[in-house]
């Protein structure tokens, strides 16, 4: 996540605030987007605005089609979110809105016990695949819907608890997966590039239910 998207993010946030001269809250959360930080501000009588990011690390192995992978995964997202209340004093509210979506991962495959590699059924020498790299990321915008309970602006008390239960639209993954540095004769070479350009196709296809990303998050605010 750039400095700059954090900059935009806080500086609507405190835009709405300011034109709205009224109270400001502030989120920690924690959940399936990883750990994050919103600025709550008013628009409405019964409309609140949420402004934040989220972020999360994770590094791991995973196998796929007989090939180990060690990957470097990050969830990275930027939320312009808004809450509407039902009625007065309510803490339940329905959420929308859009999701800038920067997370990613790449990946790195690795040779099996026996020193090679099984691509699209065909088995080679490590030293003949020379580097198989891969990565994975989503369409930018991805719009949110939702429901939760909470209201960091509630009048009758500073700190106030929030739950979010939804889930945001990234679209279908984008896959990559290329070998790199073959180190064999030029026609096994033609072959591998060609099971690579299959097994990336069944990657995709294997990931294809990423569409829809589940969130449920939970958070501790406070209202100045």
């Amino acid at each position: 996540m750039s400095l700059q998207h954090c900059a935009l993010a806080v500086a609507a946030g405190l835009l709405f605030a300011a034109n709205a001269n009224a109270d400001i809250g502030v989120t920690a959360d924690l959940g399936t987007t990883g750990a994050g930080v919103h600025i709550v501000v008013p628009m409405e009588t019964y409309l609140n605005g949420r402004f934040g990011v989220n972020g999360y690390k994770r590094n791991f192995t995973t196998t796929s089609n007989s090939i180990d992978y060690a990957i470097s995964g990050k969830l990275n997202t930027i939320d312009a979110l808004f809450d509407w209340y039902l009625r007065p004093g309510s803490s339940f509210h329905l959420t929308g809105g859009i999701i800038y979506n920067n997370t990613r991962f790449d990946a790195s495959a690795h040779a099996n016990a026996q020193g090679k590699f099984v691509i699209n059924g065909d088995e080679y020498e490590a030293s003949d695949i020379g580097e198989l790299t891969g990565s994975v990321n989503f369409r930018k915008a991805a719009p949110y819907l939702g429901i939760g309970w909470g209201n960091a602006l509630a009048r009758d008390q500073r700190w106030n608890f929030n739950v979010d239960l939804g889930a945001y639209y990234q679209g279908r993954p984008n896959v990559s997966l290329a070998s790199e540095k073959c180190g064999t004769d030029i026609a096994t070479c033609v072959e591998v590039a060609a099971n690579v350009k299959e097994e990336r196709a069944r990657l995709a296809e294997d990931i294809s239910s990423l569409k829809v990303y589940p969130v449920l998050r939970a958070s501790v605010s406070y209202r100045f």
